[in-house]
Parts: structure tokens; C-alpha cells; sequence
């Protein structure tokens, strides 16, 4: 009667094994389909577990392992990671549950070459490697609006070069401000959304005497926004962000200060007429 069992195990395992492998799932969903290059590029990671099992990741007794595989699309070669940093929190996910968890592929990758990638999301539990889909993302250059250079009084051969750059997100054109370092240093800083532009007056970039660097650019008709960051040589930081009226229509001393502050000179064009 042995030898007659046998044989019905060995023709039950791999459908046992195929059930367990759908008790849990996971998924990657990106942010957008293009990234500036330098972006940090989050996406957001979604467990569910219908298994009678726990997941546990990244706690100190926790067996349960996850992380993002990232390829170049053209020949599927698998990227290195850069660091050895968590992907994502520590996170526990009971039976019947389910979790969304915030990463940022660009801290654990070398995605500033200009190309198209494949990322996928790998949850490794009581030794069975879960898998999700392969998602596209492509890293762009984006196009160059304005540039400024900062130089340090105190940092002799340090320059820092900032760009202005535009492109497309969710059918909107938004403006990104990039920044590299020459000379003492050769860091490059996180590129940021800046958030959605109009073309009817050309952004501007201003560097002031105190480090301060500011940005003016239209995001509707009747408003600008005013974002200044804080640049000194070992630290780039957003300070301040204000919504500033047009002063053709604003009529106040305060926002024409701002507008001098600035750097720019209000245009009497009609709000269609493009710069």
C-alpha cells in the first residue's frame, strides 16, 4: 500500500507548491513613467498576505527578507546596489492583511545614466521567493530652462552649478532644479519637482550673496512660485516656498520686493504670449 501512496504525493506537490506561492503577493507601483535624472524616484511597494503566516522584515529577529532588483532594459543586465540601506521600514504583516510601503530606488542605484530600466519587487519568506511584475521606468535628461553658478568665499576651487530643467509629468509641464559640484568636490545633488510651469515668463535662478538661491517661475495665469533653498558646501536644502500674486495685478509693495529679491523684471506681455 506504500508504494502505491508514493507516487500520488509526488503528482500532488507541484500544485501544493503553486497554491502557496499565490498566499502572498507583491507589487511595485511607480510614481511616474519618466524621472529626471538625479530624482530620488519613489514608488510604493503593496504586501498582501493571505497565508495563515506572518511576514516580518528588516526587525532584529525577523527571518523574512525584501528587496527591489533593477535592470537595464536594453540587455536585462542586473544592476549592483549602492548601498546596503533598508529598501523599505520594518514592517509586519499578519494573515488576511496587507501593507503599502514607501521606497526610493535612486538611493540604492546608479540611475542617473539616461535610459530605460525594469525594476522588480522580491519578498523572500520561509526561504520561497515571492516575485513581482518587472515595471518600466525610464530616467530622462529633461530640457534646460536657465542655469546660475554659486562660488564659495571660503571654499577656494568650489563651484556649484545649478540647472533649471523642464519636462513633461502627467500630461503637465513641471520644472526641476538639478545642481552638481566641480572642482574640491564632485558631488551631484538630488534633482527636485519644482512642480507644474507655464511658459509665459521664462523661470529665473538667482544665487545671493548669503547663499541663498532662489527660483520664480509661473504655475498659472495670475501666480508665481517662489522656492529658495539654502546652499552652502557640504548642504543643499528647500527653505521656503511661497505662492506670489502677479504684480501686474497684485498692486502690492511686498510682492514687488519679492519680484526684486528675485532677480526678475515682470513682463507686460499677455498671459498666452510665451517667453
Amino acid at each position: 500500500m506504500k508504494s502505491a501512496l508514493i507516487p500520488c504525493s509526488l503528482f500532488l506537490f507541484p500544485f501544493l507548491a503553486f497554491a502557496s506561492t499565490i498566499e502572498i503577493s507583491v507589487d511595485l507601483k511607480m510614481d511616474n513613467i519618466d524621472y529626471v535624472a538625479g530624482e530620488r524616484i519613489r514608488a510604493v511597494v503593496d504586501v498582501a498576505n493571505s497565508s495563515t503566516d506572518k511576514i516580518s522584515v528588516g526587525y532584529s529577529n525577523s527571518e523574512d527578507q525584501f528587496f527591489i532588483e533593477v535592470f537595464k532594459s536594453k540587455d536585462m543586465l542586473q544592476m549592483e546596489e549602492i548601498t546596503t540601506g533598508a529598501f523599505v521600514s520594518p514592517f509586519r504583516v499578519h494573515s488576511n492583511e496587507g501593507q503599502k510601503l514607501e521606497t526610493f530606488l535612486g538611493d540604492h542605484y546608479a540611475l542617473r545614466d539616461i535610459g530605460k530600466y525594469l525594476a522588480k519587487p522580491v519578498l523572500v519568506h520561509n526561504g520561497v521567493r515571492y516575485e513581482g511584475m518587472l515595471r518600466a521606468f525610464s530616467v530622462v535628461p529633461g530640457m534646460k530652462v536657465a542655469t546660475a553658478l554659486q562660488l564659495f568665499k571660503n571654499q577656494d576651487g568650489l563651484r556649484r552649478e545649478f540647472e533649471l530643467l523642464s519636462w513633461s509629468r502627467n500630461n503637465i509641464e513641471h520644472l526641476f532644479l538639478a545642481a552638481h559640484d566641480e572642482g574640491t568636490s564632485s558631488r551631484r545633488w538630488v534633482t527636485t519637482d519644482l512642480g507644474a510651469m507655464m511658459r509665459i515668463n521664462k523661470p529665473t535662478i538667482t544665487v545671493l550673496s548669503g547663499g541663498e538661491v532662489v527660483i520664480l517661475h509661473r504655475y498659472d495665469r495670475d501666480h508665481y512660485l517662489r522656492t529658495e533653498f539654502w546652499s552652502l558646501p557640504t548642504a543643499l536644502e528647500l527653505h521656503d516656498r511661497q505662492t506670489v500674486q502677479d504684480p501686474e495685478t497684485a498692486g502690492s509693495e511686498r510682492v514687488r520686493e519679492l519680484y526684486k529679491e528675485s532677480g526678475i523684471t515682470p513682463k507686460a506681455n499677455p498671459w498666452w504670449k510665451f517667453w
